[in-house]
């Protein structure tokens, strides 16, 4: 597994096969199968506002088309720490006692790799053909990630330029994990 001091790597190549694509770069993964590895959100923060939880709720349903999915929610602060340092140790802890060694893990953070929806589609692929058994994000409570959780990471990317609250980067995660796997199979995203 990869360590905060690996380097993040992948080829970026256009994946749709569209009018938007680059001429003449085709997704290193064109024409072929892609492991669909069982995906796995962890998601640290207080209860989910109901909004949220049915979009949320609606692109698992679609993403269920693909890959298993389970939707994991650690409460935030899980032993009342007053330290903001010990919370965030506290949240790390509970994380890494449910992340397996075989799983291949992306940490969601304002500091990680900014992707574009053809880069997360090859990461969703490269994760596939990793021999890893599971592809587990993680999102960050309120103070972020702590640094066990840091260095366990094969992947740190960003999903925004902006902080996002933790509902929020949820929402936008499954999005983009549906959007992948439309690009990854060559079909058309329907709004």
């Amino acid at each position: 597994m990869a360590t905060s001091s690996s380097i993040f790597r992948f080829e970026v190549h256009a994946c749709r096969g569209d009018s938007q694509s680059l001429p003449g770069r085709k997704c290193k993964y064109a024409g072929q199968s892609v492991r669909a590895l069982p995906v796995r959100i962890i998601t640290v923060g207080k209860k989910r506002n109901s909004g949220v939880q049915l979009l949320v709720d609606e692109y698992i349903g679609k993403l269920k088309h693909y890959c298993t999915v389970a939707d994991v929610q650690i409460r935030s602060n899980p032993r009342n720490a007053r330290d903001t340092r010990a919370q965030v140790e506290d949240e790390d802890m509970a994380v890494m006692n449910i992340i397996n060694s075989d799983d291949w893990v992306v940490v969601l953070d304002e500091r990680g790799k900014d992707l574009d929806s053809e880069q997360m589609a090859e990461l969703v692929g490269d994760a596939g053909n990793s021999g890893a058994s599971r592809l587990s994000f993680c999102v960050g409570g309120p103070y972020g990630h702590g640094q066990a959780l840091r260095k366990r990471a094969d992947v740190t990317i960003k999903l925004s330029s902006m902080v996002l609250n933790h509902q929020i980067a949820l929402l936008v995660l499954v999005e983009q994990l549906y959007r992948s796997w439309t690009i990854l199979k060559g079909q058309k995203y329907h709004h």
